[in-house]
């Protein structure tokens, strides 16, 4: 009969599908906290935690990853001068200047525009970035001078040691007038400037001394121009030489003390020198090296959301740098995985997934804001086009890929176990509290076994074109850490943490 097709049953049961055709939206941009695959709040929590792991110096009462102790105490001892502090690059014992500047502004830039949904996480995200800008204040205390690296890079990698047991030159270099090194000056400037947005409201006397910092440093950066790889190269490559040039330093550099300042010098700075220092270059790397994407990201920001005309172009060169790595567009150049995974190069390639994908992110931000769009030939990219091509790279990170590996130490259930790092491979001053001499660690560091101390939340440097990863101690292109590859990461967990409820 008819009327059967209308039972309790059946119309309880039309009644629950209609629920949830309402809260189900495909399109939906934000919240869909049943779709979550990850924990982004967890992998958020130990992608700020690492930090604590690389700190070099004296370490606070509530240090949280315990089996590091004080180390490099009298740096900057060779020099007279307090060098104390900052951050280890990645898995050696040396403090490179240009490195951990790229790491402060990338970090300040996450808090900047994801800081508002980091809930209890954004204390923490400001300690690691005090951590940097405490030491960076200390290494540009001098007028037109910045020490820019604390030891020597291969007396260094000649030892397997931890840094608590160091015993090697902590050879103390620097920049000035006679030296001078713009791109690690401008990084560092463009550091202090985007950090003093970060304390603008919490700290904000702390604030304006970073903001005055930036301020007397671009200066240094921009007068005495001169690549630091020329004049430091037996110290600084092949480790951390500069390829890209010092212009897109100073563009980057510029722009940020634009955002923090506000001073229009900043901005006829950038549009008088804007071309000659490659704004509308066709690069799209960006990483410690190259600025040029970030800043052109940056200054379309100025345009798309503060609606500053002049900066019209800088859309424009923002966009073409998104066609570049969007797959199946035109004029794409971005190679990729057979897992999906974005692939620059051998070398840390996990670093440009980072960095790209807080570019994606922040970019939607503001095309959203502006309600406006990419076009990329005949191909119309969308806001949520670019949300969702950064997640895929991040959900491959945690896991989501052939080999089914989170590549962030201590997320999930399988994550590299041999990572080369030389704290994290010996035993800690707890377990062995003996000097392990400079060559002893080798027979660890060869070795197939685990490392005893989990550095949480470290991001290794990936698998290779095809998606293989050895999980090698030896293997630094790999499996080594570092401080720049975990930076931009923080934003991006902590936009998909908020988008999915998690926060």
């Amino acid at each position: 009969m008819a009327s059967s097709v209308f039972s309790p049953s059946l119309f309880f049961f039309f009644l629950l599908l209609v629920s949830l055709s309402s809260t189900y939206n495909p399109f939906h941009r934000h919240r869909h906290p049943r779709l979550a695959h990850h924990n982004y709040r967890d992998a958020l929590t130990k992608s700020i935690l690492f930090f604590e792991g690389q700190r070099s110096g004296k370490l606070p009462p509530n240090q949280r990853i315990s089996w590091r102790r004080d180390s490099g105490l009298s740096d900057g001892s060779a020099m007279h001068v307090d060098l104390v502090g900052g951050y280890y690059d990645a898995g050696d014992n040396v403090k490179f200047g240009y490195p951990m500047a790229f790491t402060t502004t990338m970090l300040s830039w996450s808090v900047i525009e994801f800081g508002g949904l980091m809930k209890g996480e954004l204390q923490n995200a400001r300690v690691a970035i005090r951590w940097a800008t405490d030491y960076l204040l200390k290494a540009t205390a001098q007028p037109d001078t910045i020490y820019v690296q604390v030891g020597d890079a291969n007396r260094d990698h000649a030892c397997w040691e931890r840094p608590e047991d160091m015993d090697t030159p902590r050879t103390v270099i620097k920049i000035d007038r006679n030296n001078p090194g713009s791109e690690v000056a401008a990084e560092t400037a463009a550091a202090l400037a985007a950090a003093s947005l970060v304390f603008r409201k919490s700290d904000p006397t702390y604030a304006k001394l970073l903001v005055r910092r930036a301020i007397r440093v671009f200066e240094f950066a921009d007068k005495y121009r001169g690549a630091y790889s020329n004049g430091l190269r037996k110290y600084v490559c092949p480790f951390y030489c500069d390829f890209s040039g010092y212009q897109d330093d100073l563009l980057w550099g510029a722009a940020w003390l634009h955002k923090a300042t506000k001073n229009p010098t900043y901005l006829h700075y950038i549009q008088v020198n804007g071309q000659t220092l490659g704004a509308d270059e066709s690069d799209n790397t960006f990483g410690w090296d190259n600025k040029h994407v970030g800043a052109r990201i940056l200054l379309s920001k100025a345009f798309l959301v503060q609606k500053v005309q002049s900066l019209h172009d800088y859309k424009g060169h923002a966009d073409n740098y998104i066609c570049s790595v969007i797959p199946g567009v035109p004029s794409s150049q971005a190679q990729y995985t057979p897992g999906g995974l974005l692939y620059k190069m051998s070398d840390s390639n996990m670093q440009y997934v980072t960095s790209t994908s807080f570019l994606l992110l922040a970019y939607a931000k503001y095309l959203t804001s502006a309600h406006k769009v990419v076009n990329c030939g005949e191909s119309v990219v969308t806001p949520k086009r670019l949300r969702t091509i950064a997640k895929k790279q991040v959900d491959y990170l945690l896991g989501d890929n052939p080999l089914r590996m989170s590549y962030m130490v201590g997320y999930g259930p399988r994550y590299p176990l041999r990572i080369h790092h030389r704290g994290s491979s010996l035993p800690s001053i707890a377990a062995h509290p003996a000097k392990i001499q400079c060559s002893s660690g080798f027979s660890i560091m060869n070795s197939q076994s685990p490392n005893p101390n989990i550095l949480v939340g470290a991001v290794v440097g990936g698998p290779d074109l095809h998606d293989h990863f050895p999980d090698e101690r030896s293997d630094y292109e790999q499996s080594e850490p570092a401080t720049y590859i975990n930076a931009p990461l923080v934003g991006a967990l902590a936009y998909l943490a908020h988008s999915f409820g998690q926060l």
